[in-house]
């Protein structure tokens, strides 16, 4: 045993993405019960190349007696790991749709059916507050039923913005107050829009973004956009 760096997993925190996993070289992270755990002291080398694929910003890096890196142990744990492809229902499994993207937009006018995506993902839990295509970004927060009622979103919305989405009936909104507070605490976005459906129930997505202001210390103005059920702007 000795004093050394090794990784912190905040279970409250993990979101079960699994990026961590593909993330770790010596195969010392897994997935078990949809949290991302330390299997073992001695294959972690504590360089933490983790942490930045982290979206949730559950992994740390802290300095404590433990179990001394072991490199013959981690190869002869790889050579023993079933591999995802083969096994895809084992603990080690990663959907690999999580990985953070960004392409090259394409030019669109209103009504055009063109995407106008540019990054990937864009569920408000996967992605994390220091993603490289937050940086001087327009913001479009919306709602996920936005896109379904407004059948020119990609044109009339999105275009010239980089998207989140989020439904504040059906999730929990503290992790999604956490992030958005993170986001606009690092000054990294140009501008905010905030886009929900009419229903009484989606516009928590605004208080959301006014708690997540607040608690970012920050002065930040937003735009509000409400999406009428037949999809029209109100």
């Amino acid at each position: 045993m000795t004093i050394r760096n090794i990784v912190k997993i905040d279970e409250e925190k993990c979101n079960g993405c699994g990026q961590c996993v593909t993330a770790c070289a010596e195969g010392a992270i897994k997935l078990i019960n949809g949290k991302a755990k330390l299997v073992s002291e001695i294959y972690c080398d504590g360089l933490g190349a983790c942490l930045g694929h982290c979206p949730m910003d559950a992994i740390t890096v802290e300095k404590r007696d433990c179990a001394d890196f072991n490199e013959e142990a981690v190869k002869k744990h790889l050579e023993n790991e079933i591999k995802p492809q083969a096994a895809p229902h084992a603990h080690g499994f990663v959907c690999p749709g999580t990985m953070a993207k960004q392409f090259a937009k394409t030019d669109a006018t209103q009504g055009d059916t063109t995407s106008q995506l540019t990054h990937w993902p864009v569920q408000l839990s996967l992605i994390s507050p220091n993603a490289p295509f937050l940086k001087d970004a327009d913001l479009l927060l919306t709602a996920d039923c936005v896109p379904f009622a407004m059948g020119d979103f990609h044109s009339k919305l999105l275009k010239d913005h980089k998207v989140i989405i989020a439904c504040p009936k059906l999730d929990d909104v503290e992790p999604y107050i956490e992030k958005m507070t993170e986001i606009i605490r690092n000054g990294n976005i140009k501008s905010l829009t905030v886009v929900h459906m009419e229903v009484p129930c989606c516009f928590g997505l605004m208080r959301v973004v006014q708690q997540a202001i607040a608690n970012s210390g920050k002065e930040f103005n937003f735009k509000e956009i409400t999406i009428g059920l037949d999809g029209q702007v109100k």
